[in-house]
């Protein structure tokens, strides 16, 4: 049992030289999605009866595919692991077979199992907790979870998985059922849905590579205002779309106007890209941050669950397309206030991966809101990173809003449907709420316009005293970045060295002359001459300046000093005050955070 273990918890180790493979020659090519589909389709009719990622002892497994590669177990799995044995008799635990398991499905009432690695967990208490939304953990109910997240590679980037789940272990798998889990699981490892991967700049700051989830490097976030599309953050929750020629010619974006008409034989309106391309264009610089953007600040206070972005799922560019609201126009819409107040509340997008988001129709149809459909960034197509052929951009808004490979849009009296709409993915919980069946997540909002942030790229030249010592003062230049959702100017910027006892104000530098209320993009800034007290650090007793910037918007709200009070378990929106320590080192004059 141990054995096994160790090799599903091999595979949380990323293999960048596995799975990033560009346009490598596969099959399935007459659907961009067929794989994610494929998968979803056996998952869903219940073809995988148990749980076991592959079998260990076999030379096809995944985790031995890892260790070819040097992949190894992380320190920390190891420790799960060995916490996991020394917690629970798995001599003595109870075996099921695959058809207890599908009982259990939570339906009538029932118990919501499912089996891992061998080993059966009972998840009814968990599922409303689960970050990827109940809908999606409740696709595998009653059944493996292995094909699911052989998708969801996410879960073997963390500990975070296996440290819930060693809490709702309730028995074993019977032998016979693994071994028909382990021959279906290597079928469908036959084709790797990563394969054929974009290219990725060597510079980006790799969280996951399967899905691909990068930040952009600090020293490049101030170094060009519009941010190179090589070097663009990148979140993904699928493997990226590839359309054949012959897909593309055929790709049509279609807009359903079904609902806001009451009448289901209206036909959407269908357009090519070359038809989309011959409408009235319009071009948005535009800033876009994960809404997990610092969630790695929040970890310093209490851990929360996802990926522990620093302050790199930030970038911005210039896209090129039409406006959302003279499609929408094309398509039927009529006047969108009289659309409104017969019900049409929200415009959804769908995507070529299968997400689905919306907005509302407020800001979809405000002329000045800059919701567009875009085709270009920075002057090029569309990346297939960033959503080619076609992304929606909804300046001011979260990321998430900002659709990628966007096929279909339509009006409705409700909002998307999905765990990246109405789950816990993109919901703020209270600080004090760490279970999120305590909540009614349908009363909450999912987020849309966001708050206001700031951050430091580099620190230099430092001014530092001969023979410093902790108590004394040293001078630095600062540069950083800041941003207000909404489309709020930042009108100021201020520079701590002293924890806030005082402040040095920041010139405004791009992005300063922005309209306001339209300043969709973040504005760079620099102060030249922070006084900065030197402290020693706690633990290693090293002397230390240490830096914080804070930004205020149009509205004057300013950041808050800590994450303490903002503190979610989904960490989202860390907006607090952008803190940075120096090491005072002589010899070095600058540093790049």
């Amino acid at each position: 049992m141990k054995t096994r273990h160790a090799a599903v918890l091999s595979r949380r180790r990323n293999s960048r030289s596995v799975l990033t493979a560009p346009f490598a020659s596969r099959t399935h090519e007459d659907n961009p999605s067929s794989y994610f589909m494929a998968v979803a389709t056996a998952c869903s009719a219940g073809i995988f009866l148990t749980s076991q990622t592959s079998k260990c002892d076999s030379k096809k497994s995944v985790a031995q595919k890892d260790n070819q590669n040097s992949i190894t177990v992380s320190q920390v799995a190891k420790e799960d692991l060995d916490e996991l044995d020394s917690s629970i008799d798995f001599d003595h635990l109870p075996i099921y077979t695959s058809e207890d398991v599908a009982k259990n499905n939570g339906e009538d009432g029932r118990p919501i199992w499912m089996s891992y690695g061998g080993i059966v967990y009972d998840v009814t208490e968990f599922v409303a907790n689960h970050p990827g939304g109940s809908e999606k953990i409740m696709t595998a109910a009653g059944s493996a979870v292995e094909p699911f997240w052989y998708l969801y590679r996410q879960h073997y980037a963390s500990d975070l998985p296996m440290r819930l789940m060693e809490h709702l272990v309730i028995g074993k798998l019977d032998d016979k059922d693994q071994e028909l889990i382990d021959e279906q699981v290597a079928e469908l490892e036959k084709e790797d849905p990563y394969a054929r991967e974009p290219r990725r700049h060597a510079d980006l700051r790799i969280h996951s590579d399967t899905p691909m989830n990068a930040e952009t490097p600090a020293k490049w976030l101030n170094e060009h205002y519009l941010t190179p599309n090589a070097l663009f953050y990148i979140r993904h929750h699928h493997p990226v779309p590839i359309l054949t020629e012959a897909q593309l010619h055929d790709f049509r974006l279609k807009l359903d106007m079904r609902e806001c008409k009451g009448d289901e034989n209206v036909k959407p309106l269908s357009l090519s890209l070359d038809e989309l391309k011959a409408m009235p264009s319009t071009t948005v610089t535009v800033t876009l941050q994960c809404s997990g953007n610092r969630r790695s600040g929040f970890n310093e206070h209490q851990r929360t669950s996802g990926t522990a972005w620093g302050q790199g799922a930030i970038s911005t560019a210039t896209f090129k397309g039409v406006r959302l609201a003279d499609l929408l126009e094309r398509a039927g819409l009529g006047n969108p206030i009289e659309a409104e107040k017969n019900g049409m509340k929200h415009v959804v997008f769908e995507s070529l991966d299968g997400m689905m988001a919306s907005i509302g129709i407020e800001k979809a149809c405000n002329p000045f809101g800059d919701v567009i459909v875009a085709y270009e960034m920075n002057g090029e197509p569309l990346p297939r990173d960033h959503g080619f052929p076609l992304r929606v951009i909804v300046p001011g808004y979260a990321a998430v809003r900002n659709v990628k490979w966007v096929n279909n849009i339509s009006v409705s009296r409700e909002e998307a449907q999905g765990p990246w709409q109405r789950g816990l993915n993109y919901k703020t919980l209270p600080p004090g709420v760490t279970d999120a069946s305590k909540v009614n997540l349908d009363q909450m909002p999912s987020m849309t316009e966001v708050s206001l942030f700031s951050g430091i790229t580099s620190i230099g030249p430092l001014r530092i005293p001969k023979d410093v010592k902790e108590g004394d003062t040293v001078h630095c230049a600062v540069k950083g970045w800041s941003w207000a959702g909404g489309g709020r100017n930042i009108v100021r910027v201020d520079v701590t060295g002293d924890g806030g006892e005082t402040w040095s104000t920041a010139e405004l530098l791009e992005g300063s002359q922005q309209p306001f209320g339209r300043a969709w993009a973040w504005t760079f800034w620099k102060c030249k001459d922070v006084p900065a007290i030197v402290v020693k650090d706690k633990e290693s007793g090293k002397l230390k300046a240490q830096i914080a910037s804070k930004a205020v918007d149009l509205a004057f709200n300013v950041q808050p000093e800590s994450c303490k009070h903002t503190w979610n378990v989904r960490g989202l929106g860390n907006n607090s005050w952008y803190w940075v320590d120096v090491p005072i080192d002589s010899r070095k004059k600058s540093y790049s955070n």
